[in-house]
């Protein structure tokens, strides 16, 4: 596997290790949060994750808790959608609200002189916000607006395919924004509803990077978050995931078919996790330098990009990918998807291709930690994965630890080209279906 030069130079100039020294800090009411003081700049980035997501949507309710999640800044106490964004940006403080399946995010930054202001702000859109109806029409209109063009977009429709056929019957099978239907007869109760089940203290992740100090950082989480619910309705079970095999086709009129594939992958806690990460880097994860990458599109010119990764879920592991080819090309892709898929099970991988990918993986670590907001992400995502704090110091040499016999030993007990599944949106020829 070659390895770009320009990249290696930049490495060269870059320790193996990030350093990041993080305290663990818990407040007087007994919550934690992850802390990386930095007083060089008088701003801080604060990052929560409540665990549930929109799995937490009751029966019948699909996309209330994104709908809900839409209208935490559009209005909270005794200020409307237009005073709470005249008031962040007099602060000069940045919210940002998201969802996934398994959480809803909520990202903060906020210089030092307005840090008290800021945090009461935000802390009126996570306690109280006011769902007004002409700021829930407003939103639900753009929930709708993005279902219909979800509707057109290849991609999209190919996941929607996806979903159904791995996930059956289970929450994760459903769209987080729900349907036409469902979004358009949700009512104010029912983001009330979503609002108590996602906002918890029970599963909640904290992490600050900036002009901040222990003893501050204590305070301000309990100012902010104290009164949320103690605790929320119990999480859905994992996914009993279907891996049928074969190819799934979605017939839609356009030039190009999109595919996504998948087998079934592996838990972040498993002991293996890291040789199948370095097996990912080599077989579709590594961009251009990738096995993918040079069969599929270098070297056949059937697609512009293809990639890999491994899809872990609270309640779901997947190894995944995903093509874009021609309707005339997108079989020939897939076959030699499968044949490298084959290939990697049978003779496994090369020496060279394992020390090239460990030093890719080392060497690009410290790259990641590029800015406080990056940092707090990196953190919260750390905690909610149940990683241990020294994990960032230890990570580079968890990479080094992986021998060709754990590859080979792993790439056994993984790959499974049987199970290996392909949903495609577009118009394909040449491509039997199941």
């Amino acid at each position: 596997m070659r390895f770009l030069v320009s990249f290696a130079l930049v490495l060269a100039a870059l320790p193996l290790r990030a350093d990041v020294a993080i305290q663990e800090v818990t407040s007087p009411t007994g919550l934690k949060a992850w802390l990386v003081e930095d007083h060089s700049i008088p701003f801080t980035a604060l990052e929560l994750r409540f665990r549930g997501g929109a799995r937490l949507d009751e029966p019948g309710k699909k996309g209330a808790t994104n709908l809900m999640v839409g209208l935490l800044e559009e209005g909270a106490a005794d200020q409307d959608a237009r005073a709470f964004a005249r008031a962040k940006e007099d602060l000069a403080a940045g919210f940002s609200y998201d969802l996934s399946d398994d959480f809803v995010s909520v990202s903060a930054r906020f210089l030092t002189e307005n840090r008290d202001q800021a945090v009461a702000l935000l802390r009126d859109s996570l306690l109280s916000p006011r769902f007004d109806p002409d700021a829930l029409e407003r939103v639900r209109q753009q929930v709708v607006s993005g279902i219909l063009s979800d509707q057109k977009n290849p991609r999209d429709l190919a996941s929607k395919a996806f979903r159904e056929i791995v996930y059956g019957d289970h929450p994760y099978a459903q769209s987080e924004s729900g349907t036409l239907e469902s979004v358009s007869a949700l009512e104010r109760t029912d983001l009330l509803t979503a609002h108590r089940n996602a906002l918890t203290r029970e599963g909640l992740y904290v992490a600050a990077v900036g002009d901040i100090t222990p003893a501050e950082l204590a305070a301000l989480m309990d100012s902010l978050l104290a009164e949320l619910p103690a605790t929320g309705p119990s999480l859905p079970a994992p996914a009993e995931l279907n891996f049928p095999g074969g190819v799934h086709v979605t017939e839609f009129d356009t030039p190009q078919s999109v595919a996504l594939f998948a087998q079934p992958g592996i838990d972040r806690d498993d002991p293996d996790f890291f040789a199948a990460y370095v097996l990912d880097l080599i077989l579709g994860g590594g961009g251009f330098e990738s096995r993918l990458m040079h069969e599929v599109r270098e070297k056949r010119g059937l697609t512009y990009g293809i990639y890999t990764y491994l899809l872990d879920k609270d309640g779901a592991q997947m190894w995944m990918g995903s093509v874009s080819s021609g309707n005339d090309r997108i079989a020939q892709a897939i076959q030699v998807i499968r044949d490298e898929w084959q290939k990697l099970l049978d003779q496994g991988v090369s020496e060279q291709e394992l020390a090239d990918a460990k030093t890719y993986l080392t060497g690009a670590y410290p790259l990641r930690f590029d800015g406080n907001a990056t940092i707090a992400g990196i953190l919260v995502g750390m905690q909610a994965d149940n990683m241990p704090i020294d994990y960032i110091a230890t990570r580079n040499d968890k990479v080094n630890a992986v021998t060709m016999q754990d590859v080979q030993r792993v790439a056994q007990r993984l790959l499974d080209p049987s199970r290996l599944t392909f949903v495609v949106t577009g118009q394909p020829q040449g491509l039997a279906a199941n």
